[in-house]
């Protein structure tokens, strides 16, 4: 008898569940969802082409170098790399001197603690050492970026959708609010302190732009023209290689993967056939 009132119970939940359903779906055909401006507005990111694209694609180590560069002297002040040691930068082509300088001269000193006092410090970075992060905590963050705090950048390819094109879509990408947009929505007006950009979720952001000019960043002699184009690729480019250190090796295993599968296809059937030659197939 419990069971059989059990029983009833449920039947009875789930034939309001399921009428629920009925009646949600039938008042969102009848009666859709406004448009928003985030929906209308929104743009998919923009088509480019990087050296590592498709099965074999490679990366293009002194564009990666270009796009650390631009880093360190554009994103570091704000966005964290945490994930990423010092000595992780010879994948770059980097030698054990090059990237000992770079760690003591890095603009942002490694905390520390003074082992005779006990006191926090700081000391110069070493090899070992991950970058720094640029605030104390999320509270310093917030205070000196309009109350938004600026994302670690260390896995953005792989956590954004379209990875490397987003972030080279958004760094080129902010304008002014377009006059339809507001002509639609006025109210979705971009707030003060905020700047606009289609590629963005919500359209409006806290990031001022970063690459605002072309020669923002000077490359050294034989590299491509600084333009905001290129140093948006090349960083584009780092933070991929951020992401995915190891992307290289990974095609190269899935490359010889598939060549050992066709090689032993080929082996099975041969097998196959001289083992069964004298059988009707």
């Amino acid at each position: 008898m419990v069971r059989f009132g059990a029983f009833l119970v449920g039947l009875f939940f789930s034939g309001w569940l399921l009428i629920s359903f009925i009646m949600g779906a039938i008042a969102y055909v009848t009666e859709p969802a406004s448009p928003t401006a985030e929906h209308e507005f929104h743009l998919t990111p923009k088509h480019v082409s990087f050296s590592f694209d498709g099965p074999l694609g490679r990366y293009d180590k002194q564009q990666l170098q270009r796009g650390f560069q631009v880093y360190k002297e554009v994103c570091a002040a704000c966005h964290s790399l945490k994930f990423v040691a010092f000595r992780d930068l010879a994948a770059l082509g980097y030698n054990e001197a090059e990237i000992k300088a770079i760690a003591k001269d890095w603009p942002l000193k490694t905390p520390d603690v003074d082992p005779a006092t006990g006191e926090i410090s700081t000391r110069d970075g070493v090899p070992s050492d991950h970058f720094p992060k640029p605030f104390a905590n999320n509270v310093a963050a917030a205070a000196a970026n309009n109350n938004a705090i600026p994302p670690d950048l260390s896995l953005m390819a792989k956590a954004r959708h379209h990875g490397s094109a987003y972030i080279y879509s958004l760094m080129t990408g902010y304008k002014d609010q377009p006059a339809e947009l507001l002509r639609k929505f006025p109210d979705s007006k971009t707030p003060e302190g905020l700047y606009y950009n289609p590629y963005f979720a919500n359209l409006n952001l806290a990031m001022a732009p970063p690459l605002s000019m072309d020669g923002q960043v000077t490359y050294g002699a034989g590299q491509p023209e600084p333009t905001v184009d290129q140093m948006a690729k090349d960083v584009s480019a780092f933070l991929t290689w951020t992401a995915e250190p190891k992307m290289e090796n990974r095609k190269s295993a899935g490359v010889a993967v598939l060549f050992f599968l066709i090689i032993a296809t080929a082996l099975a059937y041969m097998s196959y056939r001289n083992i069964w030659a004298d059988q009707k197939h």
